[in-house]
């Protein structure tokens, strides 16, 4: 794909996944919009084994946006990175086509592991605000990840995650649509179990009553039979 080509996409890309643009030019001031285009430069000087030139570039690009993308990471097209400050993607990540980051992900690994060490990231994906997915392991394309989870293990397609440590609470092998981007409305496993102790603990409140009452009618019948 040639450079022309690759911008107009990456415009596009931004431009329908962000309601905040209102003209095309603003695109060229968005972080994430600098931090590919460099990103594509150094992952091939990285390919051609310069890796001083390529991690000069990415660590100047660091500073600059606040986003850190090593070259030696594999990005698919059409990578979203919204407000990305604080984004972290390690060198043996791979991430797949359609993929949404928000500020604060984090694509790291264990700091314990030799050669593949960071995640892979699979199609249509989308990780919330300052979630962490830490190892080498896959999550599943069309999965979506809550706000402030910490993925350590395998996520299967089509999947919700949420939580520390993250688990899933929803698989209905569909798929995520593209603009389906909403970081709010995900299933709360603790919200679900604090409801269902909630109900046991009323159901108690209703049998120790009912119980309390008949002893109190036994008391009665007892007194008056004296």
């Amino acid at each position: 794909m040639g450079i022309i080509n690759y911008i107009k996409e990456e415009m596009q890309i931004i431009k329908e996944r962000d309601p905040a643009i209102k003209s095309p030019m603003e695109v060229f001031l968005y972080p994430s919009f600098k931090a590919l285009l460099r990103y594509r430069l150094a992952h091939r000087l990285y390919d051609r084994k310069h890796y001083f030139l390529a991690r000069w570039i990415s660590q100047r690009t660091a500073r600059k946006t606040g986003i850190e993308i090593h070259p030696g990471a594999k990005i698919g097209k059409g990578l979203f990175i919204d407000h990305g400050n604080g984004v972290v993607i390690g060198e043996t990540t791979i991430i797949g086509d359609y993929v949404t980051l928000y500020q604060g992900v984090t694509l790291g690994g264990t700091g314990k592991e030799q050669g593949k060490r960071h995640p892979t990231i699979g199609n249509n994906v989308m990780i919330s605000a300052g979630a962490k997915v830490i190892g080498s392991f896959t999550v599943g394309e069309n999965s979506k990840i809550g706000a402030g989870s910490v993925v350590l293990s395998e996520v299967p397609p089509n999947s919700t995650v949420v939580g520390v440590p993250g688990r899933v609470v929803k698989r209905d092998n569909k798929r995520v649509p593209r603009e389906e981007l909403d970081q709010v409305h995900f299933p709360d496993p603790y919200q679900k179990e604090m409801s269902g102790l909630k109900k046991e603990n009323d159901c108690l409140k209703d049998e120790f009553k009912k119980l309390y009452d008949r002893i109190d009618q036994l008391e009665k019948k007892i007194e008056d039979m004296k």
